[in-house]
């Protein structure tokens, strides 16, 4: 068996399902927070919008469920419709970060700085609530982002979470001598 065959193999039970889904949804996460380093203003955006419509496509090959890319972009937005009143802050400050990189110097570390980082939470909860969506045998056709309105919630908390231990364990790592190799 090929290694392009294997990838292609739909998982077996929910668990393998769910932790294929998991890990893709933090390396896709991941990716949508280096598509936020992009320099260029909006373009890091399209860039980040690019990454959750194929963390979208993939997830749908892993739970089964037909994709348009029509279709796909138009429930990403709708769902980005739904994270926005749960995150105004968040919105605004992604926007911000992105346009603020227009700015020579200062204006592009501070997107440098803010900008991978909300990119990575909002495409961490665009995952996450497809996961829940999909595995409840939803499809593309009949997602409606009002009905998960305190998942989301529940997931941003999360993720804020998630990066604070990142935080706690980088400087942890960088303060402490007995971090280093041994």
């Amino acid at each position: 068996m090929t290694t392009d065959s294997m990838a292609q193999t739909p998982p077996t039970t929910e668990a393998e399902r769910e932790e294929g889904a998991s890990q893709l949804v933090d390396r896709f996460s991941l990716w949508s927070g280096a598509a936020g380093l992009i320099p260029l203003p909006l373009i890091d955006v399209i860039a980040v919008g690019g990454v959750q419509l194929q963390m979208l496509r993939r997830l749908s090959e892993i739970y089964g469920v037909p994709f348009t890319d029509n279709r796909g972009k138009s429930v990403i937005a709708s769902l980005a419709g739904a994270i926005i009143p749960a995150s105004t802050a968040t919105t605004t400050a992604m926007t911000f970060s992105s346009l603020i990189k227009g700015v020579p110097g200062f204006g592009s570390a501070i997107g440098a700085l803010t900008m991978p980082v909300y990119s990575a939470g909002v495409t961490y909860v665009i995952g996450r609530v497809f996961m829940k969506h999909f595995a409840s045998g939803g499809t593309l056709l009949d997602f409606n982002p009002p009905d998960y309105r305190e998942f989301i919630k529940q997931q941003q908390a999360k993720f804020k979470s998630q990066q604070a231990k990142w935080r706690g364990t980088a400087s942890a790592g960088s303060s402490s001598p007995a971090a280093g190799p041994s």
